[in-house]
Order: structure tokens, then C-alpha cells, then sequence
């Protein structure tokens, strides 16, 4: 039976809802990256570098190629660096009314 749309929408969402994962694609917007530049990006420890790059390849939003002892990640495609500038935007609109809404509560007179 296939998946509904909207739970296969969730479970690539859920992909994404990792800090390391997002930090990842962000270094990774600017072009391929050694994992050894991911690593001094991100300062973790290698063994969860590896675990949270292994999710995103076997996702397909990033691939990985080899050469020698050095692998560099890249995105499979532009659509994610869309993703994540609409997400950087979606945010800056809620943190900009967030704010607004705490001004209008610091300056509004109290209640009698």
C-alpha cells in the first residue's frame, strides 16, 4: 500500500529535524565538502558526524563520493539550498511579529 503524501511529507521532515543535519546542509550550500571541513565546522565528534551524514545520504539529499581516504559530500540537488532559504525566511516573519507582539505587551499599560 503507498504511503499518503502527507505522511511521507512528515517522515522527510522529521529527516530534517536534526541541528547537526541542517548545519550540514547549510555548509554543504556553498559546494562540496570534505568531511574533514565538516568536522572542523561543526566541532562533534566524528562518530555522530558520520551518523547524522549516513541519514541525509541514504535520504538522497546529499551524495558522497571517495577519493583515496578523503570523502566529500555534496547536495543532490538545488532544491534543498530553496528549502532552507524559504525556511530562513518562513522564521525571520515569525521572529519579526514575535518581537513586535513583545513590544506592544512592554509598552501597553497594565489592566485595571
Amino acid at each position: 500500500m503507498p504511503v499518503p503524501l502527507y505522511e511521507a511529507k512528515a517522515d522527510f521532515f522529521r529527516m530534517l529535524g536534526h541541528p547537526v543535519r541542517i548545519r550540514v546542509l547549510e555548509l554543504l550550500q556553498d559546494g562540496p565538502r570534505p568531511v574533514r571541513e565538516l568536522l572542523a565546522e561543526i566541532e562533534i565528534e566524528p562518530s555522530n558526524l558520520s551518523q547524522q551524514l549516513a541519514v541525509l545520504r541514504r535520504s538522497g539529499i546529499v551524495t558522497a563520493t571517495r577519493t583515496g581516504s578523503t570523502v566529500v559530500y555534496e547536495l543532490a540537488g538545488g532544491e534543498v539550498a530553496e528549502l532552507l532559504a524559504t525556511a530562513r525566511r518562513i522564521l525571520s516573519e515569525l521572529l519579526t511579529g514575535q518581537r513586535r507582539l513583545l513590544e506592544e505587551l512592554r509598552t501597553a499599560e497594565p489592566a485595571r
